[in-house]
C-alpha cells in the first residue's frame, strides 16, 4: 500500500472514529446529528473518489427524503423532489455563473495559442542578471499565464514541460525548481479573473466586482513574495540556482551600425535621429548605401518599439493622476457596523425558521432569506449593492476606523511628484544604457508578454472601473483570446474544437457542483446541522479574531484532503452566516479564504499541483522532492495571510476607493 492510499484511509478512519466517539448513541440521535453525519459522509465519499457534485446531490436527496417524509403521503410526493427542481432552476438562472464558461474558454484558447514558450524565453532574457533568474522567470511566466487561463493544471503542466528541464539542465535544485512551478501555477486561483472568486461571490452574495478589485493587490503581493524568496535564496545559496553563463550579445544589423556611425553613438539617439540621417544619406550621392536600402517601415517599427516603455509610463502617470484627483479632497468614508446582506440557509439560528418545507425551498427564482439592512450585493458584478451601501468592519490587526477614500490634494501631489521624478530617472537610465541587445529583449517582450498583459488588463480594467459587468468583460476576453490565437497563427479548427469541449466539461462540473451544493446545504439546514454548528461556535464565546483564526485553520486543514471547489460549495455556506454575528466583512473574509485556499493545491496528500508536475517531470524527480519544494512556498502563503490580516487595506483599499 503506497503512502497516499495509507494516508487517505487514515483520514477516513479518523472521521469514522470521531463519529463513533463524539456522537451520542444512535437511539438518541436527533436531526442535528443526522446533519453532522451527512457532512462527515460527504468528506469520506470524496476521499474514496466519488464524484463530488453527484455525491452532494445523492446525500442531499437521501437525507432530505428522510427529513421531508410523512407517513400519510406517497413516496413520490416527497417535497425533496420539488426542492431539487427549484434549487436546480435557481442555480441555472444565476447571472454570476454566465461568466464562468467565458473566462474558462478564454483560458483554454489562450493556452492553445502556444505562446508560453515565447513568453518564458523573453522573460528569462529580461531577468538574466538576477540570482535565480530561471526560477524568477518561471514564477513571472506562471503568474501571467495563470491570470490569463485561471486553470492550474494547464499552467503547471505546460511549465513542467518547458521550464523544469531548462532549470535542471542549468543545475538548479530539484526542490526549488518544483516549488517555483507549482506555486506560480496556483496563482491563478487568487489573481483575477479567478473562477474561485466568482464561485465565492455567488455563494456569499458578495459583488464579484469588489472581489476582483480586492484580490488584485494580495495576488500581486503573493507573487512578489515568491520572487523575493527565490532571489534571496539563490543569493544566499548560489549552488541551488547557479548563474547562467552570459549570453553572447546579439549583433546589431548593418543599418543600425550605419546609424550609430564610427563613433558608435548611443542607440537611442541614433534611432531618434534616424529620419534626419536617412534623409541626408538618400539626398547625398555619397551617402551610405545601407541606409539608402533600408525601408522606412523598418525604422518606424524600431522607433515605435523603442518608445513603448516611454508611452507605457506616460499612461501610468496619467492613470495615477486621474485616479488621485478623482473627487480629490473628499473625506474618508466612515465605516458602519451594519453588516451587508448575507445569504443565510433556512433553518439557521441566525435566520427566522421556516414554517414548512415549501417555505424552505421557496419558489423558483426566489432569493434565499437574507440578514442585515439594505439589499444584497448584486450578483451580476455591478458596482452597486454592497458597494454603494454600508460595509461591516473588516477584522485585522490595526484596522483603521475609516475606509480609505480619495486622498487630500496636497498630499497626493507630493507623492505624485515623487513618482514622476522616480519614473523620469528610471527612463533616463534605461535609455542611456539601451543597446541593440537590450532592445531585442524589449522586442521579444512586445511580441509575447505585452499582448497577453494588455488582454488581461483590458478585461480586469473594464470590470473594476465599471465599464462592463463580469459577464460582458468575460465575453470580450473570450473574443480577445480568439483574436490573440489568430494573431499568432495558432487558431485551427482542431484547437478551437478542443477548447470548446474542455470549456463545456469544466462548466458542466461547476454548474452541477452548485446544484449539488444548493441541495446539500438546504437539506443540511433543514436537518438542523447548520443550527447545531452555529450554537456550538457561539457557545465557545469566541472573539471575532479567534473566530477568524479558527475558521482559517479549519479551511487550511480541509485543504489537505479536499480541493478548493469542494471547500467553497460545501463549507463556505456554513461559515458565511456566522460572519454577521462576529461583524466580519464577507469581502475581507473572501480574500483571506482565497489566499488560504492556495494550500488546497500545495498541501499533501491531495496537492493536485504536485501530481500535475509529476506527470510531466523526468523519472528521477520524485513526488517527495516536489512536496518538499512546495513547503517553503506554503509558508510564504501563510505569511501573506498574516500580512493581509494585519494590514487589511492591502485588499480593502482599492474596492473602498473605487466604490465608496
Amino acid at each position: 500500500m503506497n503512502r497516499a492510499m495509507f494516508l487517505g484511509l487514515g483520514c477516513i478512519a479518523a472521521i469514522v472514529l470521531a463519529i463513533l466517539l463524539l456522537m451520542p448513541p444512535f437511539a438518541q440521535w436527533q436531526n442535528g446529528q443526522y446533519g453532522l453525519l451527512m457532512l462527515a459522509l460527504i468528506v469520506v465519499a470524496i476521499l474514496l473518489g466519488f464524484p463530488t457534485a453527484f455525491t452532494l446531490m445523492g446525500l442531499g436527496m437521501l437525507f432530505g427524503f428522510v427529513a421531508f417524509h410523512r407517513s400519510d403521503q406517497q413516496w413520490f410526493e416527497n417535497s425533496i423532489f420539488e426542492l431539487m427542481v427549484q434549487r436546480t432552476y435557481g442555480t441555472m438562472t444565476n447571472d454570476v455563473l454566465i461568466s464562468v464558461p467565458l473566462f474558462v474558454f478564454m483560458g483554454y484558447i489562450v493556452e492553445r495559442a502556444n505562446i508560453i514558450d515565447k513568453l518564458f524565453g523573453s522573460v528569462q532574457r529580461a531577468m538574466g542578471n538576477l540570482p535565480g533568474s530561471l526560477a524568477v522567470a518561471t514564477i513571472i511566466t506562471c503568474a501571467i499565464f495563470a491570470t490569463a487561463t485561471g486553470i492550474v493544471g494547464a499552467v503547471v503542466t505546460l511549465m513542467g514541460l518547458l521550464a523544469l528541464p531548462a532549470m535542471l539542465r542549468a543545475g538548479y535544485d530539484v526542490r526549488l525548481s518544483a516549488g517555483a512551478i507549482t506555486a506560480g501555477g496556483c496563482l491563478g486561483i487568487l489573481i483575477p479573473p479567478s473562477v474561485l472568486l466568482i464561485l465565492y461571490g455567488a455563494t456569499a452574495g458578495v459583488s464579484v466586482v469588489q472581489l476582483y478589485a480586492g484580490a488584485f493587490f494580495p495576488g500581486l503581493m503573493l507573487a512578489t513574495l515568491y520572487v523575493v524568496y527565490v532571489v534571496v535564496r539563490a543569493w544566499l545559496q548560489p549552488s541551488l540556482a547557479p548563474r547562467l553563463p552570459p549570453a553572447e550579445p546579439k549583433p546589431a544589423p548593418a543599418w543600425v551600425r550605419a546609424l550609430q556611425g564610427p563613433s558608435n553613438r548611443n542607440f537611442t539617439l541614433a534611432v531618434l535621429a534616424a529620419p534626419v540621417t536617412m534623409a541626408r544619406a538618400r539626398l547625398s550621392a555619397s551617402g551610405d548605401a545601407t541606409l539608402k536600402a533600408t525601408p522606412w517601415s523598418t525604422v518606424l517599427k524600431t522607433s515605435g518599439s523603442m518608445l513603448f516603455p516611454l508611452l507605457g509610463l506616460l499612461a501610468v502617470v496619467w492613470f495615477v493622476h486621474h485616479m488621485g484627483t478623482l473627487g480629490g479632497g473628499a473625506q474618508p468614508a466612515q465605516r458602519s457596523a451594519t453588516p451587508a446582506a448575507i445569504e443565510v440557509p433556512a433553518g439557521s439560528s441566525l435566520a427566522t425558521p421556516a414554517e414548512s418545507p415549501q417555505e424552505l425551498s421557496g419558489s423558483p427564482g426566489e432569493q434565499p432569506r437574507e440578514l442585515g439592512a439594505g439589499d444584497p450585493a448584486p450578483l451580476d458584478g455591478s458596482a452597486g449593492g454592497a458597494a454603494g451601501g454600508d460595509a461591516p468592519v473588516a477584522l485585522g490587526g490595526g484596522a483603521p476606523d475609516t475606509v480609505a477614500g480619495p486622498v487630500d490634494r496636497s498630499t497626493f501631489y507630493l507623492w505624485f511628484g515623487a513618482l514622476v521624478v522616480v519614473l523620469a530617472i528610471v527612463l533616463l537610465v534605461y535609455y542611456r544604457r539601451l543597446d541593440y541587445d537590450s532592445f531585442d529583449v524589449l522586442r521579444e517582450l512586445l511580441s509575447s508578454f505585452f499582448p497577453l498583459a494588455i488582454l488581461i488588463m483590458a478585461v480586469l480594467g473594464s470590470i473594476v472601473f465599471g465599464l462592463a459587468t463580469p459577464s460582458e468583460a468575460a465575453a470580450m476576453g473570450a473574443l480577445g483570446g480568439v483574436l490573440l490565437a489568430l494573431a499568432y497563427r495558432q487558431l485551427t479548427f482542431a484547437r478551437l474544437k478542443e477548447a470548446v469541449f474542455l470549456t463545456s466539461r469544466t462548466t458542466a462540473m461547476v454548474c452541477w457542483l452548485f446544484v449539488g451544493s444548493a441541495l446539500f446545504s438546504a437539506t443540511f439546514a433543514l436537518l438542523g446541522g447548520q443550527e447545531l454548528i452555529e450554537k456550538w461556535v457561539l457557545s465557545l464565546n469566541l472573539t471575532p479574531i479567534e473566530f477568524l483564526l479558527l475558521s482559517q485553520v479549519i479551511i487550511f486543514l480541509l485543504g489537505w484532503p479536499l480541493e478548493w471547489t469542494e471547500i467553497i460549495v460545501i463549507f463556505m455556506p456554513i461559515f458565511i452566516p456566522l460572519l454577521a454575528h462576529f461583524n466580519i466583512d464577507p469581502l475581507f473574509f473572501g480574500l483571506i479564504v482565497a489566499l488560504n485556499l492556495q494550500t488546497a493545491f500545495l498541501s499533501p496528500p491531495v496537492a493536485m499541483a504536485a501530481f500535475y508536475l509529476k506527470g510531466v517531470a523526468p523519472p528521477h524527480v520524485t513526488l517527495n522532492q516536489i512536496f518538499a519544494g512546495m513547503m517553503p512556498f506554503m509558508a510564504i502563503q501563510v505569511f501573506a495571510i498574516f500580512l493581509l490580516y494585519q494590514y487589511p487595506g492591502i485588499g480593502l483599499w482599492l474596492p473602498s476607493y473605487l466604490y465608496k
